[in-house]
This record gives C-alpha cells, structure tokens and sequence, in this order.
C-alpha cells in the first residue's frame, strides 16, 4: 500500500462520520515498517457528545492501546483534513514521525494554514505531507456542509 491507500482508507471513515452526521474527517495512524493499520478514527463529537472526539485523537488512541506504548514514532498519521492546535499536540505528544493530510483548513489549521505548530520549538517536528487527494477531502467537506445548510 502506499501513500494514496492509506488515505482513502481515511477518507473511508470521513464518509461514515458524514452518514452519522459528523463532520466528515478521518484519519488512520500507520506503523511505517510493516505498514499496517494500527489504528481508525472518525469525528464523533456529536454521537460521543465530546470535543475531544476527533478522527486524530481516537486514532491516535487505538494505535497506542494496539502498540500498549503512546510512542508511536514509527508511525504516520493520514487525515482527511488538516490538523487543529489540539490533534497537532497529541501527534506532538504520541512522536508520531510523519503526518499526511488532505485538505487545508484555513479556520482551525495548525500544520500549515493558521499555525505551524510543528515548526514551533517543541521536542519533536513529524514531517508533513500537505494536500494529498486535496481535492476530494475539500470536495466531501463542501458537500456536507451544503447539504447541512440546506436542512436549516
């Protein structure tokens, strides 16, 4: 699998945050060595009634119980959409290498888009991957909240 799989098994899991009714990320942490899947998020802040809730954290959190370690610096993080201040501290926290994303969000953004909190001078600075399948991330973000809209 490659750079590409992996995201659309993220954007996989967008699709059914989208169909609960969240907003549509998803993300997938993934051990670079053997290159499998240690762990799955999707929103659920409002099924879980969590700000908390986000594609990354839980993720990140299934891969650490999976690995019974929270280092998980072998890994890579693939999601659907930029990471806000919060996600981008826990990928901070869990050393996770390398971080991969789809869309940019210029509202909560903390990568590339209102922050850049991995050039800050914190202890470790994964590598960033921005804009993978870009357009389709951006385009599943637009339709929910069109359609979301739409209901109001």
């Amino acid at each position: 699998m490659d750079d590409f799989d992996y995201m659309r098994a993220a954007i996989q899991l967008a699709e059914e945050a989208a169909l609960d009714g969240e907003i549509p990320v998803g993300a997938v942490v993934v051990c670079r060595k053997t290159g499998v899947i240690l762990g799955r998020g999707r929103n659920r802040r409002e099924l879980d009634h969590s700000p908390i809730a986000h594609a990354e954290i839980l993720a990140i959190q299934e891969a650490a119980a999976v690995r019974k370690s929270w280092r998980l610096s072998d890994c890579t993080l693939y999601v659907t959409l930029e990471p806000c201040p919060m996600c981008s501290g826990a990928i901070i926290n869990a050393r996770i290498d390398r971080v991969v994303f789809g869309a940019f969000d210029p509202k909560a953004g903390a990568v590339d888009s209102v922050e850049q909190m991995f050039r800050l001078p914190y202890n470790h600075k994964p590598r960033v991957t921005c804009g993978l399948l870009e357009d389709e991330c951006a385009a599943m973000l637009q339709r929910f909240f069109q359609e979301l809209r739409g209901k109001y």
